[in-house]
Order: C-alpha cells, then sequence, then structure tokens
C-alpha cells in the first residue's frame, strides 16, 4: 500500500537530512533498528524527525510495518469531557501539530488526511487503549512528559509483534501537577535498563525552530526556570 501511495501524481515525501549532530545520531540509532527514546528541550525537531523516519519507512512498505500509531496524553483535559462532539471531533485539535508536521513533508495541505483516509496513519489518545495490541507498527508517543507513570506503562504494555516505538518529550515542560511528574524520570529509567532503546538527549543547542526561540529558552535555563 505504501509504494503505490508514494507513487501517485504529486505524492511524495520530501527528503530531509539532519541537521544537528543529535539528530544525526537519531537517524543512525532508527536506520539500525533501534527503539527511540528522544528527550530534550523543546524545538530541537523531535516529533519532526520521528514522524519522517516513521513515514519513510512506512511508505516504502520496509520491515512488513504497515501504519504510524501517534498517541499522546490530553492533558490538562485527559478526559476529554468538557469538549463538546465524538471522541474524533474532540481529539482532532490534538493532531493538529502532525497535519502541519505532514503537509510540510508532502507539500500541500492535505497530507496528512490522505495518510489517515489510507489508515497508514492512526492518532489515539492514552484515554482509550486499554484492550488494544498494537502490531506491524512505527508507535510514536509524544508529549510524553504529559504522561504518568500509568500512563506510560499502559503505552508500552500494548505494544505487539513487530513494532517500533519512539517516545518525544521533555520533563521540564510537563503540564502535569507536581506529584504526578515523576512518571516520565522513572519510565526513563526503566527504559535505560532494558537495552533495547537508544535515548538521545537534545540540548539548547540542537534547537532548530528559530532563533527567538533559542534565545528564549538558554535565558530561561540562565535564570533558573525550568
Amino acid at each position: 500500500m505504501g509504494k503505490k501511495l508514494q507513487s501517485q501524481q504529486h505524492f511524495s515525501l520530501k527528503k530531509i537530512k539532519p541537521l544537528t549532530i543529535n539528530q544525526e545520531d537519531t537517524f543512525r540509532s532508527f536506520f539500525e533498528g533501534k527503539n527511540l527514546l528522544l528527550h530534550g528541550v523543546a524545538g530541537t525537531g523531535k516529533t519532526y524527525i520521528s514522524l519522517y523516519l516513521a513515514l519513510n519507512e512506512v511508505l516504502k512498505g520496509n520491515n512488513g510495518l504497515e501504519k504510524i500509531i501517534i498517541l499522546r496524553s490530553v492533558v490538562p483535559s485527559r478526559d476529554m469531557g468538557f469538549l463538546p462532539g465524538n471522541i474524533k471531533e474532540k481529539t482532532r485539535i490534538f493532531e493538529d501539530p502532525y497535519r502541519e508536521i505532514c503537509d510540510d513533508l508532502f507539500g500541500r495541505g492535505d497530507g496528512y488526511d490522505i495518510l489517515k483516509n489510507k489508515f497508514l496513519i492512526n492518532f489515539a489518545t492514552t484515554s482509550y487503549l486499554r484492550g488494544i495490541t498494537f502490531r506491524n507498527a512505527i508507535i510514536i508517543v509524544d508529549e510524553s512528559q504529559n504522561m504518568n507513570y500509568h500512563e506510560l506503562d499502559t503505552v508500552i504494555t500494548r505494544i505487539g509483534d513487530n513494532c517500533r516505538v519512539i517516545f518525544c518529550g521533555d520533563f521540564r515542560q510537563s503540564d502535569l501537577l507536581k506529584q504526578e511528574r515523576t512518571g516520565l524520570i522513572d519510565f526513563m529509567k526503566i527504559i535505560d535498563k532494558m537495552g533495547c532503546f537508544d535515548k538521545i538527549e537534545f540540548g539548547v543547542h540542537d534547537i532548530v525552530r528559530s532563533a527567538l526561540v533559542k534565545n528564549y529558552i538558554v535565558s530561561k535555563m540562565e535564570l533558573g526556570f525550568v
């Protein structure tokens, strides 16, 4: 399916190259078949390159990987109860970052929607994972700093056969209550012990979003606002 989709006129994934050493390490680890934990400050391209690498793999039909699953928590409204509409309508706002990335990578405004309609991308929240098993997929767990330990534990125990996993996050950007913020740190300790994940730490020198963002984050850190 991936090859057929990519061959369609005016629908092809543009090629990107890593811009920093840690982005290079991410590319290398991914191509070596590792699961990834990408941790670090905002604006370093963690989600962007994760989605690019996953799309490149799935569209080429490599290793029997058939789809991409994007998972995230809906903190600060984890139950989404206050939002109007059904589940699909409630989660749409949380898909906007991935819609923007896909539209950029394919150079057209409907790239994400085409991928969803072809079931090459699925989006889900941690609110509705019980009883699900993921198979033949690349799972991108984004904004993982907004997941408590229970959510992270639930996510990783949903992983079935022939899957790759990429966690993206930064515990310093958490929207969780203070008592819940240790979840990602504890989870990272477990991931480190497993041996099948490469952890890559992104710092201020990896910020590629803009000079203003880099200046802001450096200033914030120097003043101790982390």
